[in-house]
């Protein structure tokens, strides 16, 4: 009997705790409508940036099954953001950072509309970064939160003339983290000097985002020496070497989690922009663990034989225990593989 008393008295406990958990996140004030944040100016399917709200591009952005992404963000009234050369910035509290998911209904025709699919949130609070996924309604209207994410139905016709159609899945709150934490840290990956060095169309005028940043007074610490800003280049660009290229692709889309404060920190392969040590990119580097992951092969980067090297293996894979990245594609970015192929197969072998 006594038994049965404590055991209904830890179920009762249990219970409390989870209710007290659930009731603190509901009472948390996210707003559940995109249009609640008011960071864009009249048809919110437009996006068209209120006063205060920048619009921003990468020269090298994430690859995420062929979307075209809209990128804002606004810092508090009279909050500057410092520069620095190496990392992304490291934004006031108040920040908020949006970015809008879309496809054209026609590649080839971008004036026949397009369908926002999603926009994310990065919330800068007192106690850190919050992220917090909106999904688009069918009338594009506006966007409601889904913490718990969501697959959404895309149809569109792409460059090559093919109808495409599959289950776009947005990323519940949780999934957010595995590329977005830094030592269990959650921050914004993409806004670096080196990602907003390049030109972006403001109001029918080019302009460096950078100095855009400067003049709009939300930036600070600017040098004064223009050429001593680093660069990324858009590793789409054919003009551009194959080496900057290579990189580019590989900080953009793998550094996220590969670096040395990162979700892949234990793999010791660091694909960022910063690492020189041949090694710790992958060339000649065995897997810390091996298994289906590494497709039977020895070596992260083998020197002229893409073939034989797991990190094109992974790039082409769409198994979810295989692929990389982990998250946020469902195809294989054909375009993306040619680089990594082509990169890999001029270089000399070593040994």
């Amino acid at each position: 009997m006594q038994m049965k008393r404590l055991y209904g008295i830890a179920a009762c406990a249990l219970l409390m705790m989870i209710f007290n958990s659930i009731m603190s996140f509901v009472s948390q004030p996210y707003k559940t409508r995109l249009s609640e944040y008011g960071l864009f100016m009249g048809d919110i399917r437009k996006q068209v940036p209120a006063p205060g709200v920048l619009l921003y591009a990468l020269n090298a952005p994430l690859f995420s099954d062929y979307t075209q992404k809209l990128r804002f963000v606004q810092l508090p009234v009279t909050s500057t953001v410092s520069y620095n050369p190496d990392s992304v910035f490291q934004f006031p509290v108040g920040t908020r950072i949006a970015k809008t998911f879309f496809y054209y209904n026609d590649e080839r025709s971008p004036s026949k509309g397009r369908r926002l699919v999603e926009t994310r949130i990065l919330l800068h609070e007192e106690k850190g970064w919050k992220a917090l996924p909106y999904v688009w309604n069918e009338d594009q209207s506006d966007a409601f939160l889904e913490l718990a994410g969501i697959n959404s139905r895309v149809q569109y016709i792409n460059h090559s003339g093919d109808k495409i159609a599959f289950d776009y899945q947005v990323p519940n709150m949780n999934q957010c983290k595995s590329c977005h934490e830094r030592n269990g840290v959650l921050t914004p990956i993409g806004p670096s000097a080196r990602q907003l060095n390049g030109g972006l169309d403001y109001e029918g005028k080019t302009m460096n985002q950078l100095m855009k940043w400067n003049e709009a007074g939300v930036l600070s610490g600017l040098p004064e020496d223009k050429t001593s800003i680093p660069k990324m280049v858009d590793y789409s660009d054919p003009s551009k070497s194959l080496n900057e290229r290579a990189l580019a692709y590989l900080d953009a889309n793998c550094a996220h989690c590969h670096n040395l404060a990162g979700q892949a920190q234990t793999s010791g392969l660091f694909l960022d922009w910063f690492t020189k040590d041949k090694t710790a990119f992958g060339f000649y580097k065995t897997p810390i663990a091996a298994g289906r992951g590494s497709g039977g092969l020895n070596f992260d980067i083998v020197p002229g034989k893409p073939s034989e090297s797991i990190l094109l293996f992974r790039m082409a894979s769409t198994d979810p225990g295989i692929m990389m990245p982990e998250l946020g594609r469902k195809f294989k970015h054909t375009e993306g593989l040619q680089l990594i192929e082509e990169w890999i197969k001029s270089m000399k072998a070593e040994k």
